[in-house]
């Protein structure tokens, strides 16, 4: 403060006793400041000098009754797909899809195609396109009604204002392989839902290797497998799966390898890597991969009450499963009997014959020729039966054999030797298949 104060008392003794110099002193800061100014300045043209020229155009503006297609031109387009509920409106299904939109929903409810195509239906993939305010513009689904290689498309647009149309059409699905590869903590199917593997390719997996692996029995934790399978796609959208084309099962320590082969002239089946084939004289299961509530062996009688010999398997499954013949035959009885309700024998040759019991219904004749896999009927409780099931038998001679080792020790076909080179060429390619299915689910895991 008190140097503030002499520095003023200096500036004002300067100006009482020298008020020229120091006049004088401001003025050539003054000159040189705006000196400075004027250099800057003079660096660009003078703005007055400049040339002026007015440009005049007419411009016609949009009517209003068209800014309205212009405005749609420049319109968000959203698009959103949503599964199927056997449950669903089309009030719900376009809720969850996000269209809000009264004409569509009144024009759904008329269209005998969506009707028939998606209402009540379960598991059919619905893709929308919306404009910005939730109007509907274009409503596809994708089904594929039979299994030859081709798909629908119901495509509904908006065609006015509020007026839409439908058409159906039909393409061809493409094959895509995609790899997979799970252990076992619990169960197949536990360890097929973790590895993100479609039900129907784990039933596929049991039933490939069902001679050689007992999958209600012996499976142990930490054994694992490796898959390639087909994915079919519709406009690049996975639709269904297909055919297992190669698997890998590793059960106790030991190594189970398998291959989709289709030699010229003859019908498709799977194989081992070596060369032998896995389609035995005999399934080991009258249904898909299924839960074993009784084996063949001594048993409690739950209606008897007494220990029995069972001289079948009992397969636990829902009324209504499919049951199917383990092999080619004829039918030799199609009725009731007793305490096996509805039942169905068929004889296998001239020494074997299988027993399908307690069905809710019967699907073929006496005396009808079958082949193997061929449906014959759905579980069911009738006859002595506690619940649904289906009780099944493998007699040779009038004597009751183990199915599973029955259809173990049926006999298998090598690859023919001219389709041998063929063979060879695919079982390399399919052995890389499965390594690469192996090491990339190792390498998400790490």
């Amino acid at each position: 403060m008190a140097a503030g104060e002499k520095l003023l008392d200096r500036a004002a003794h300067a100006l009482a006793h020298h008020p020229k110099h120091v006049t004088a002193f401001i003025a050539a800061l003054l000159l040189g400041g705006g000196g400075g100014a004027f250099a800057v300045a003079s660096l660009g043209p003078d703005p007055s000098a400049l040339p002026v020229h007015q440009v005049l155009e007419a411009i016609q503006p949009v009517a209003v009754a068209d800014q309205g297609d212009l405005q749609d031109l420049h319109s968000l387009k959203l698009f959103r797909s949503e599964v199927t509920r056997s449950t669903d409106t089309v009030e719900a299904l376009l809720a969850r899809l996000g269209v809000d939109d009264p004409a569509a929903a009144n024009f759904l409810h008329r269209e005998p195609g969506f009707r028939t195509v998606v209402v009540g239906q379960a598991g059919r993939t619905v893709t929308v396109e919306a404009n910005d305010r939730h109007g509907l513009d274009k409503l596809t689904v994708r089904w594929a009604p039979t299994d030859d290689g081709s798909f629908r498309r119901l495509v509904i647009e908006r065609t006015a204002r509020d007026q839409f149309a439908s058409r159906i059409e039909s393409a061809a699905l493409t094959a895509s392989a995609r790899l997979a590869s799970g252990a076992i903590r619990t169960s197949l199917f536990a360890a097929a839902d973790e590895a993100r593997v479609p039900e129907v390719v784990a039933t596929q997996l049991a039933d490939i290797f069902s001679s050689e692996i007992d999958f209600h029995h012996a499976l142990r934790r930490n054994d694992r497998f490796n898959i390639v399978y087909e994915a079919l796609e519709a406009d690049g959208e996975p639709l269904r799966t297909g055919r297992i084309l190669s698997a890998e099962f590793v059960n106790r320590g030991k190594v189970h390898q398998a291959m989709w082969f289709e030699q010229a002239g003859q019908k498709g089946g799977y194989y081992t890597l070596d060369g032998q084939s896995l389609q035995h004289s005999y399934l080991a299961s009258p249904m898909e991969f299924s839960r074993v509530t009784s084996g063949f062996a001594m048993r409690f009688h739950p209606i008897l009450q007494e220990w029995k010999a069972h001289l079948g398997v009992d397969y636990g499954a829902p009324a209504g499963t499919p049951v199917r013949t383990v092999g080619d035959g004829v039918v030799e009885f199609a009725g009731v009997q007793n305490g096996f309700g509805n039942v169905v024998i068929v004889q296998h040759g001239s020494s074997a014959e299988t027993v399908y019991a307690h069905l809710s219904r019967i699907n073929v004749r006496p005396g009808e020729k079958l082949v193997q896999g061929q449906n014959i009927g759905a579980v069911g409780a009738t006859g002595w039966a506690t619940g649904p099931h289906l009780h099944f038998e493998f007699r040779v001679n009038g004597i009751h054999q183990d199915p599973v080792l029955a259809a173990r020790d049926s006999g298998a076909v090598p690859v023919a030797a001219v389709a041998r080179p063929a063979f060879d060429r695919m079982a390399r390619a399919m052995r890389n298949q499965l390594a690469a299915a192996a090491s990339s689910t190792f390498a998400s895991a790490q």
